[in-house]
């Protein structure tokens, strides 16, 4: 891997496509450390302390909303609003042909989930600060409505410019840019961390902390596993005849399909979409409406429940494993490209034959990277209900984060340094 890093800094264009990636990154973190005025950061860090929910939330924006900077709700709104498309594409058929229609579809999609990134940071900025207002100790030191345009400007702002930065980071084809961008939030909340572990740990905490490294060290190598892990399926082509001469039997070659094909995007889904109901539920507690205030603290004390949340966390992944397979990958086109190119998958006959046993194939490996991701998803969950520390589940989301994003990155490096040594033979 390493050689391969070397190799790829020697290359001019991936030399600058990461270089411009770090210096985003820079910028965004930069971003991430200008408060907006009128907010109290101690009141707010000990209101983020004491809700679990909130602290996921402030993970899954990169570290943002706990500075209550101009970027607060990071690209949490862009990815909302890309989660409601891929639901309506399977809703609308219409759609789904856009989304299908090669490049120029892709870009109307891309097109409508900007627009309507800008509603979703507008109503999300709003419901942060209306969250904020429920706080005992007050938070917002001014609150008049001049101020929260302001603000809810500001983040919308924000929003639209790390999106924007996410994409042109997508272009130097060094990885995801909005997976990047949390990736930098969560590398940048490292260093504070560690210190105010090592700070606030005694003698007695060690042996905690050690197992908490071993579990952290079997996440990365079961990520790195399922991630690297593909089922060879064996193409034969025929061989071309040339004037006289022809050739007898074909060219023996294999398509890879791998364990995952969608990278870090589910566990970024799940977490999204567990958090709503949470987030939705504080601005009910205090409702007037008895009963609306008792379903909205069931709701929240149901999913502090480490079983119920463990559970759906599980399913969560498992779903949007097999639902984000379902729109990368494309059986009746791979099959449609083999039979032009005169090529068979041995004892499956040419069209939609193939197309059924591709994605037959794809369904069977893909339930054992949905499993196996899902219990590396929970594995942190089920330590902190044994050794009884919080820290663990935050950082084993951040692990799983981060590890995805890393290996999706070093694929992709990889993969314009063997097209460079393709165009030099």
């Amino acid at each position: 891997m390493w050689d391969k890093l070397m190799q790829a800094w020697k290359v001019k264009e991936v030399r600058n496509g990461l270089l411009f990636v770090l210096g985003m990154m820079v910028i965004f973190r930069v971003m991430a450390n200008i408060p907006l005025p009128g907010v109290d950061l101690v009141a707010l860090k000990r209101f983020f302390d004491a809700n679990q929910v909130l602290g996921l939330l402030n993970l899954f924006s990169g570290g943002t909303i706990e500075n209550f900077s101009i970027v607060a709700l990071g690209v949490a709104p862009y990815i909302t609003a890309s989660i409601i498309f891929q639901l309506l594409a399977m809703i609308f058929p219409r759609l789904e042909e856009i989304q299908k229609d090669g490049e120029a579809g892709q870009r109307r999609i891309n097109q409508w989930t900007r627009m309507l990134t800008i509603p979703l940071a507008i109503v999300q900025s709003f419901s942060l600060l209306q969250l904020l207002k429920q706080s005992q100790t007050p938070i917002l030191t001014n609150s008049d409505p001049l101020h929260i345009v302001m603000i809810i400007a500001s983040v919308t702002g924000g929003t639209m410019l790390l999106m924007w930065m996410g994409e042109l980071m997508s272009e130097k084809k060094v990885g995801n840019g909005i997976s990047l961008l949390i990736f930098a939030g969560i590398i940048a909340g490292l260093p504070s961390s560690l210190s105010q572990l090592l700070a606030t740990t005694d003698a007695t905490q060690w042996f905690t902390y050690v197992l908490y490294a071993a579990v952290a060290v079997g996440m990365v190598a079961g990520v790195v596993f399922v991630s690297e892990g593909q089922r060879n399926v064996p193409v034969q082509y025929a061989r071309q005849s040339r004037g006289m001469s022809s050739g007898l039997g074909g060219v023996g070659s294999s398509l890879p399909l791998r364990v995952n094909l969608t990278g870090v995007i589910p566990i970024i889904f799940a977490i999204s979409l567990l958090l709503f109901p949470s987030v939705i539920a504080q601005f009910f507690t205090q409702a007037h409406t008895a009963w609306v205030a008792q379903a909205a603290t069931w709701v929240i004390v149901t999913l502090q429940n480490q079983l119920v949340y463990g559970i759906l966390y599980f399913s969560l992944v498992v779903i949007f494993t097999y639902f984000y397979t379902s729109i990368v990958f494309h059986p009746d086109r791979i099959a449609e490209n083999i039979q032009k190119q005169g090529g068979f998958i041995p004892g499956i006959r040419p069209g939609k034959p193939t197309a059924d046993y591709l994605q037959s194939v794809v369904n069977r490996i893909t339930l054992g990277g949905a499993l196996f991701l899902g219990i590396i998803a929970v594995a942190p969950l089920i330590a902190e209900g044994a050794l009884g520390t919080r820290l663990i589940a935050l950082g084993g989301t951040s692990i799983l984060i981060v590890v995805s994003v890393v290996v999706e990155s070093i694929k992709q490096i990889q993969s314009q340094i063997t097209m460079r040594e393709y165009d030099v033979y």
